[in-house]
């Protein structure tokens, strides 16, 4: 196997796990229940999914002119995804969304401890 080929392979590797992360994303916005959760399956994968396409069109260009224009495309995407998700969050955060509490959460306090009876005939 020649470089060449290795090269390809590995770069359509990282376009096809990118668009995996990509679908998963989409997938998720249909299938959570709630603007939060929707919210967070985009942001999360689409950051992922951004950095393994571009890698593997880095990797497919060579080195090349239009391979510094990907990683400068690829860094502005990396910075200016996560930096609009939070300014979505913060808009529906002072617009009054406020996140669901799950179902049968009392809180993060742990149960109390019983104590142990000093009657040896009462069994726990």
């Amino acid at each position: 196997m020649s470089l060449d080929t290795l090269v390809d392979v590995i770069s359509w590797a990282l376009m096809l796990s990118g668009s995996f992360f990509v679908i998963i994303g989409a997938i998720g916005t249909l299938r959570f229940p709630d603007f939060w959760s929707r919210l967070h399956a985009v942001s999360i994968t689409d950051s992922a999914g951004v950095i393994l396409l571009f890698a593997g069109m880095c990797m497919q260009a060579g080195f090349t002119l239009i391979t510094v224009k990907l990683i400068i495309i690829g860094v502005f995407l990396f910075v200016t995804g996560p930096t609009a998700t939070h300014a979505i969050a913060n808009a529906a955060l002072v617009s009054g969304l406020r996140p669901k509490e799950a179902k049968g959460f009392t809180g993060v306090e742990p149960e109390p401890l019983t104590k142990p009876t000093a009657d040896p005939a009462v069994s726990e």
